[in-house]
């Protein structure tokens, strides 16, 4: 096999799923999206892997495929993120598989926000498992509440998470992006400053051809920087939007970390839900980062994804 770590930066991979070949000990039980369901963008389905681009490939990212496929890329470290469309809720693989590699990989869990027992798993995950976070997400109901985020029940998982000092990771999965949640979420991390915030895909701004100004990351999006516990993800997601909408990738990111500062931004490849090899979503991240000067290329690739959830995270 041919390896490029002679050549590849230093990497470190913030959103990456695992699914395991094995599926008699780690059966899977894949979820079906809802007809009412808000409108996703092509490549995010995942049965594992996406639909997506001229050529779709989508490679089941094993533990140990994704270890060489690391090694490969010169990636040192990646979040193993639950991959919800597979497992739902039974966290069993990547927790297995980060207490058997924890210098390679760092768990995130998902869980249900609003379930009695979810403050009490997160507690048992930090005694008996290695835990960089915990990941909520869903979408905003027709009132613009998003109970799953901040309601009375969520806040006691919160509260965990802020006496532990994880990562919550949020993903808000609403038809015209994450916008509107943005007022909840800078609530919720000055009232939290022990937790980081992470931000998948960007928040997911609304990414459409013309948007030159800005690219989606508007007015609303700007009320997010100076936040010092918030930090966001750059994904193959938002990448193939730019395919999809004729942006320009490079301009997107160099726009995200003209906004919130190459300490807040990181890179995730989003392998098990977008489309594409491993090598392919490295070689697209690091052409989006021609605009980046050396200093925050080296944030970008590495430092920030690994200050935030490796150095900063709860390991047994």
């Amino acid at each position: 096999m041919t390896t490029h770590n002679a050549v590849r930066p230093l990497l470190f991979d913030s959103h990456a799923h695992l699914v395991a070949d094995d599926q008699v000990r780690y059966p899977r039980n894949p979820m079906q999206r809802a007809a009412d369901a808000p409108y996703r963008h092509p490549g995010v389905i995942g049965k594992p892997g996406g639909q997506h681009g001229p050529h779709p490939v989508n490679e089941v990212p094993d533990a140990l495929r994704m270890l060489q496929w690391m090694k490969d890329e010169n990636v040192d470290g990646m979040v193993a993120v639950q991959k919800r469309m597979v497992y739902r809720l039974d966290n069993s693989y990547i927790l297995d598989s980060s207490d058997q590699y924890p210098e390679q990989f760092s768990a995130v869990v998902i869980l249900d926000a609003e379930a009695d027992a979810t403050p009490g798993l997160v507690r048992q995950y930090i005694q008996k498992n290695g835990l960089a976070g915990v990941r909520f997400f869903g979408g905003r109901k027709l009132d613009g509440s998003m109970p799953w985020l901040n309601s009375p029940e969520a806040l006691r998982t919160w509260d965990v998470a802020q006496e532990f000092g994880l990562v919550i990771d949020l993903e808000v999965l609403s038809e015209g992006g994450g916008g509107p949640s943005i007022p909840a979420i800078i609530a919720l991390a000055r009232k939290y400053p022990a937790i980081r915030i992470v931000l998948d895909h960007l928040l997911e701004p609304e990414m459409t051809e013309g948007l030159s100004e800005h690219y989606g990351l508007d007015e609303r999006y700007e009320t997010l920087a100076g936040e010092k516990n918030i930090f966001f993800k750059f994904t193959s997601i938002n990448l193939d939007i730019c395919r999809e909408e004729n942006i320009p990738a490079d301009k997107v990111l160099r726009r995200a970390v003209d906004l919130y500062g190459a300490d807040h931004v990181m890179w995730g490849s989003d392998i098990g839900t977008s489309s594409g090899t491993y090598k392919e979503m490295v070689q697209r991240f690091l052409d989006s980062a021609v605009l980046l000067n050396p200093t925050e290329k080296a944030a970008v690739f590495h430092d920030t994804g690994k200050r935030v959830f490796v150095k900063g995270g709860v390991h047994a």
